[in-house]
């Protein structure tokens, strides 16, 4: 063969070569795009009605371990729990046992958690449940352990390998910038960080952003990646307290931080008033004095008007009767899941006595009653100052009775209890 021959043969060759190489690349980049563009449906599917589930740091504080979440997911299923919606069970903080020196990777504190996490989120997820874990934005936890601040790419990862459904991520130990000015755009870089690097693992994970409120998480949680912010400091075991300036808050000190921002809320993004305190009765990790059955009904009424994440704090393996009617309550738990996702509004406040509504799906209302005294109070409201058309009749169901009730038109009456909510679901009734 000739030097020429030999020159258009090798020529040839390399061409085949690089048609080859070219189909294989455009074929995987057809595969990289279809599995991003799955990635990417998944991830705009969560979270589209507000998260239901446990979170470990109310009872259990700094005694999380492995044992106490595997019986809490045994009691989740068991009790009916799971069936009810209740899917995400949170390791909160403390289950840290410590970053290594070379690698920069976390590793769990192996006392508490001996089988490791991986192997804890596989038996959550044999439950047919998820599993969410804890972090923090800062240099430390709130408790003082490793925090993500700066390895927001190795932890996204390691949750992601672990199996990890769900993220909360607090604002403790955070550096600051040059000017305290700076502090939002501070808390805005901080949590897109962690909210880009979730995303970037290709795994779906709900984003909990635990900053409390002072820098108005509503107006850019959306924009960092984020499902669910907090709106308020802290709830403990406690009806009230004076303000939302710092933690412990109590019930309605939360309700009212987020009560004008229902805006910013809908399917994808919630406002978060913190967790529910049903069931403490001042024991576990946080105390406050504890409430009483009607206040923790109360506070399940007021979050799911609110369309609130719904996270149980309570130890659940050992709750009472009145605690379990008040978690299983569907009803009530069927207007914090409405697929049309609207958070209620207050639309009647006069002498501690207070009216909300709550638009739902399928043309219907509900409307919540409340009273804030400690005295007993009764209410009538006519259609018009509850916000409904007039010339619409309803028919009521009362939520916490499970039955219908009779009214006159128009217009719905009620006496309270101190601290009692009541709550009643408006539909068109059968002759319109």
């Amino acid at each position: 063969m000739s030097g020429f021959t030999r020159t258009i043969a090798c020529g040839v060759f390399v061409l085949l070569l690089l048609c080859a190489f070219t189909g294989c690349a455009e074929k995987a980049t057809e595969k990289s795009t279809s599995q991003q563009s799955e990635f990417d449906k998944e991830w705009a599917q969560l979270a589209k009605t507000p998260p239901m589930g446990w979170n470990s740091w109310n009872s259990t504080g700094v005694n999380v371990s492995e044992e106490i979440l595997r019986g809490i997911a045994d009691e989740i299923v068991a009790s009916g729990l799971k069936d009810a919606g209740y899917t995400y069970v949170v390791i909160d903080d403390f289950w840290h046992g410590g970053r290594d020196s070379i690698t920069g990777i976390l590793y769990e504190d192996p006392a508490k958690f001996p089988s490791g996490m991986k192997a804890l989120a596989d038996y959550i997820h044999e439950k047919g449940l998820k599993f969410g874990i804890y972090s923090d934005a800062g240099t430390k936890t709130c408790g003082e352990m490793p925090g993500s601040y700066g390895y927001e790419e190795k932890d996204a990862q390691l949750f992601a390998d672990w199996g990890v459904d769900y993220l909360k991520y607090d604002y403790c130990f955070c550096p600051d910038y040059v000017s305290a000015n700076n502090d939002y755009r501070m808390a805005i870089d901080r949590y897109k960080a962690m909210g880009d690097a979730l995303k970037a693992t290709g795994r779906p994970i709900i984003y909990s952003l635990c900053e409390w409120g002072p820098r108005s998480p509503w107006l850019w949680g959306r924009e960092v990646g984020g499902h669910l912010w907090r709106t308020s400091y802290d709830v403990y075991d406690m009806w009230d307290s004076p303000r939302n300036a710092t933690s412990p808050i109590g019930i309605m000190a939360s309700v009212d931080a987020v009560t004008n921002l229902s805006r910013f809320a809908g399917p994808g993004g919630w406002n978060d008033p913190d967790m529910l305190v049903v069931g403490l009765n001042n024991t576990g990790n946080i105390k406050g004095g504890g409430c009483n059955d009607i206040e923790y009904r109360s506070q399940m009424s007021m979050w799911c008007m609110l369309a609130a994440p719904l996270m149980i704090g309570s130890d659940i393996r050992e709750m009472n009767e009145s605690t379990r009617t008040i978690l299983l309550n569907k009803d009530i738990i069927a207007i914090d899941q409405d697929e049309l996702g609207k958070q209620g509004f207050r639309v009647f406040r006069k002498d501690g006595m207070e009216a909300w509504q709550k638009p739902l799906s399928g043309d219907r209302v509900a409307i919540a009653f409340l009273n804030r005294n400690s005295w007993d109070g009764s209410l009538t409201t006519n259609w018009k100052e509850l916000e409904l058309d007039p010339d619409i009749r309803y028919s009521a169901y009362d939520v916490w009775e499970h039955k219908s009730v009779n009214h006159p038109e128009g217009e719905l009456s009620v006496n309270l209890k101190p601290h009692e909510c009541q709550v009643f679901v408006l539909s068109l009734s059968q002759s319109e």
